[in-house]
């Protein structure tokens, strides 16, 4: 079963082990690429995953829990890495063209305090490619013409309830309605809070929250003009707001604050939020938070409960694999969950190819691949979380000093240089 990290003590030995065990190749569990793919959960993982393995000829078909795509996001930054993907896929100038081009990211005090900014486009111009930010909507709906295109199935309406092992050794996968399936591979990308991947895989699926309740929301106002160039990051003391541009008049935002403890279910995703309630709270914030606040539909804003997993060194058991945040969830402050469920995708599809259906030598390079990058951008949100969310004012004091005197041309090589680990260089 799976062996869990933390705290994060001697993963990168770990990763050295992963290394050497992935070149084992038993061949003993090697099929015909033919074979039946099945995925589980049509999110940005499983979404990704069933283009890249059908541009290859894969035999893909994709399974969600609700009626139809759904999300509880506002919107997505794709950086450089995860635009390399999106134009393996073929859908990047159609991306491209419902979003906007962030070029920096200006930080800032509670009380309006210039912080410091990192330069996107030093970030773009080491990788190659530009940053966009998106609706997610719009994402979804992007990738969701291209599954069409590709004539893939998507099931909808089937809750995976557990997954388990016949007498033969095979991995059959359960719905709630009674139904079952079995598959050449069975792929879990259902997601953070309730993984039967994970829960098959590592025996156990407990998400753990991490101390911080978001409030996102999408604002569409002609009377606002926002910076259409400009993410803007504000921190306080236990709180932090975000507003991220797609154009002059569209923006997603984040509020984040800490929490000690969740009212509602420990499990629970995300609830209903109310704007006024939100702005209320953030009175005491730049007049531009309130602003957007209150302008932003009580219908378009969602409260989430943030929650990630401790990192594991063990992504799959038998024919079964998961990816996306069932494998490596991270905080929004990394950042990254997209964009690393997007390469998850690309670097499965390669590795399926490379060893020609070895399911054995395919996962296991898969998961020594994927572990160190997806640790450290776990490692790294979980660190950039402790201090944004910190509730003493002289930690936040002191934190903010260090903001304005950081090297940020540093900070923007070392980010595209982790970014772009793994991934061939852009032409």
């Amino acid at each position: 079963m799976c062996r869990e990290l933390s705290p994060f003590t001697g993963w990168r030995d770990k990763f050295q082990e992963l290394q050497v065990l992935a070149g084992y190749t038993s061949g003993v569990m090697k099929e015909n690429l033919k074979m039946k793919i099945v995925i589980l959960g049509a999110g940005v993982a499983g979404v990704s995953t069933a283009i890249l393995l059908k541009q290859r000829g894969m035999d893909v078909h994709v399974y969600e829990r609700r009626t139809a795509v759904t999300n509880i996001g506002a919107g997505i930054v794709i950086w450089p890495n995860a635009a390399w993907v999106l134009d393996q896929m073929g859908i990047l100038p159609a991306m491209q063209a419902a979003s906007g081009q962030p070029q920096k990211m200006q930080r800032w005090s509670q009380t309006g305090e210039d912080l410091g900014a990192i330069n996107i486009q030093t970030i773009n111009q080491e990788i190659g490619y530009a940053s966009l930010a998106i609706l997610r909507s719009d994402f979804q709906n992007i990738m969701m013409d291209r599954m069409t295109a590709l004539d893939i199935p998507i099931h909808y309406h089937h809750a995976a309830s557990s997954i388990s092992t016949t007498d033969d050794g095979k991995a059959v996968v359960q719905f709630l309605d009674g139904r079952q399936i079995d598959a050449g591979i069975i792929i879990g990308a259902d997601g953070r809070m309730a993984s039967c991947a994970r829960r098959f895989v590592c025996g156990d699926n407990t998400p753990v929250y991490q101390g911080f309740i978001n409030w996102v929301g999408v604002c569409e106002n002609m009377d606002l003009q926002f910076d259409p160039v400009t993410i803007a990051d504000y921190w306080g003391v236990g709180e932090r707001f975000g507003i991220v541009p797609v154009n002059q008049h569209l923006a997603y935002w984040a509020a984040g604050r800490a929490s000690a403890s969740i009212s509602q279910d420990r499990h629970a995703a995300h609830s209903v939020a109310h704007s006024a309630d939100l702005a209320s709270f953030m009175q005491d914030w730049p007049q531009v938070v309130s602003t957007i606040i209150r302008a932003t539909p009580d219908s378009r804003i969602n409260k989430i409960f943030v929650h990630d997993h401790h990192p594991t060194t063990t992504w799959h058991r038998q024919n079964v694999l998961m990816i996306g945040d069932a494998a490596h969830a991270s905080l929004p402050t990394s950042g990254q969950g997209a964009c690393q469920a997007l390469e998850d995708a690309w670097h499965l599809a390669e590795s399926l190819a490379k060893h020609d259906g070895d399911l054995e030598q395919t996962f296991s390079q898969f998961t020594a691949l994927r572990f160190a990058k997806t640790t450290g951008i776990t490692m790294a949100g979980r660190g950039l979380a402790s201090s944004i969310f910190n509730m003493d004012p002289q930690f936040c004091a002191g934190r903010n000093d260090q903001s304005k005197t950081t090297d940020y041309h540093a900070v923007a090589l070392a980010m595209a240089n982790g970014w772009s680990q793994h991934l061939p260089k852009a032409a």
